[in-house]
């Protein structure tokens, strides 16, 4: 690749994420105008500065974000499907089983993501869809995954999506039946206050459904057997789908624990209110529709546990910026330090950039004079959480624990393991990929060897309780 100065690059830059958005059709279109206004507003009443460095650009990536993630309200099945349907004889009307020409096709593990319409936080979906071809037609198989992201994207709850994508196939392809079944992640974030209290908090929401058409109607049929068993042999506990019997709300905002938690946290803003309501008509959406008339304010009151904050941190005895770092090192110079770890701390935070949320572990690795204890891990904890619960970026994240721990213990390295929503939620759906930050103040900039032994502690699968 040729030498490139700064300025023209910086000009390519900015004309090619011009273009990019301008390909997407996004930028200074009304509903995404009307979207930017409405984050505006919720920044502010987050006692954000809108126009800091960091959130210039968020009402504009928040809006390009949220219609990436919605666009299947504008997409149509008969256009992905006609012209993917291609002729195999033998296949029979009724059944679909001519001569066993004709038997049950399976295509299992299909990523996608939703936005789930009682709070507005992305949920993941595993997608597992059978189908029994009929009346000599067999559908290209991209096109069972594109059909199902079709109403992904769109405001949903798990079984009316099963169920959508189940009588879409069934309309669009005419097969003699189809199978549907979806498993589903909702992130369960706590409130600053449970994070404290609850350290085994449980960061996930999961539930298994499905839908069946035509010959899956019965749910004792053999073809569902054979489906269902295709299934386990991907290791799916498919005991664990729910019945169609009336069942409480799988979002934590409508669940007891969800309520309990909201309960806690003030009214919500009813500017931040009606400016949710706007965004969901920008979406396409009705707020008055009944499923999504708590939406706005459980988001909101979601939203309020990262507003801008300047408490004094006071935890254990100890005033964060306050202490002398020179006492605890002078302590350790006198005798001889062992590397210390404390590993799997988990996090909550809230990307500033597109106002989704990631999570993960901190692992925090200090020298301990021999003979003293380390220091609590409950104080290492209540620092991460401090600093999560904020609209962050992961690296400000790191660099943030890892200068307040050393001003307690002096030498400190600090590696952050992160998921992001934003990689999944915005078209990049990079399922399962995980981002890694590091910190090193004191002894371990310049000791290779200290770096080595502490990443080494670090276990290759790690708990972060989410």
């Amino acid at each position: 690749m040729g030498a490139l100065d700064e300025e023209h690059f910086d000009v390519e830059l900015e004309n090619g994420m011009k273009l990019g958005c301008l390909e997407l059709g996004l930028e200074g279109e009304p509903e995404t105008v009307a979207i930017e206004d409405a984050v505006k507003v919720l920044l502010e009443g987050l006692g954000e500065d809108v126009n800091r460095e960091g959130l210039k650009k968020t009402p504009l990536r928040v809006a390009k974000a949220l219609r990436e993630g919605t666009r299947g309200y504008k997409q149509k099945v008969k256009d992905i499907v006609q012209g993917a349907l291609f002729p195999e004889v033998g296949l029979d009307n009724e059944v679909g089983q001519a001569g066993g020409a004709g038997g049950l096709v399976v295509v299992r593990d299909l990523d996608h993501f939703s936005y789930c319409e009682s709070c507005l936080l992305p949920f993941q979906v595993k997608c597992h869809v059978g189908y029994v071809p009929s009346g000599q037609r067999v559908v290209g198989l991209s096109k069972l995954s594109r059909v199902a992201d079709i109403f992904a994207k769109r405001l949903q709850e798990p079984q009316r999506l099963a169920d959508e994508v189940c009588l879409a196939l069934h309309y669009g392809i005419k097969p003699a039946g189809v199978a549907v079944v979806l498993q589903c992640l909702h992130i369960h974030f706590p409130n600053l206050e449970t994070a404290f209290l609850d350290p085994n908090h449980q960061g996930w929401v999961k539930i298994l459904v499905s839908a069946g058409s035509g010959v899956f109607e019965n749910e004792n049929s053999d073809v569902w057997v054979d489906f269902l068993g295709l299934l386990k042999f991907r290791g799916i506990n498919v005991e664990k789908i729910q019945t169609r019997d009336p069942i409480k709300s799988w979002c934590p905002s409508c669940s007891s624990s969800g309520a309990k938690i909201s309960s806690e946290l003030a009214p919500a803003n009813p500017g931040m209110v009606s400016a949710v309501a706007s965004i969901l008509r920008s979406l396409g959406e009705d707020p008055s529709r009944k499923e999504l008339v708590e939406t706005p304010s459980h988001f909101v009151k979601w939203l309020m546990n990262f507003q801008n904050t300047n408490l004094e941190m006071k935890l254990n005895g100890f005033v964060f910026g306050k202490t002398d770092p020179h006492k605890t090192n002078g302590e350790a110079s006198c005798n001889k330090k062992h590397i210390h770890s404390e590993l799997n701390l988990s996090f909550w935070s809230q990307c500033e950039h597109h106002l989704l949320p990631f999570h993960g572990v901190v692992h925090i690795g200090y020298f301990r004079p021999e003979g003293l204890n380390p220091i609590g891990k409950s104080l290492l904890q209540s620092i991460v959480h401090f600093y999560g619960f904020k609209l962050q970026v992961q690296e400000r994240l790191t660099r943030q624990i890892a200068e307040t721990v050393s001003s307690i213990l002096g030498d400190v390295m600090v590696v952050v393991e992160a998921s992001h929503t934003c990689m999944i939620s915005r078209g990049i759906e990079k399922f399962g990929s995980s981002t890694a930050t590091i910190a090193v103040l004191g002894q371990f900039s310049n000791d290779p060897a200290a770096r080595a032994i502490f990443l080494q502690s670090i276990p290759n699968i790690t708990t972060s309780g989410v």
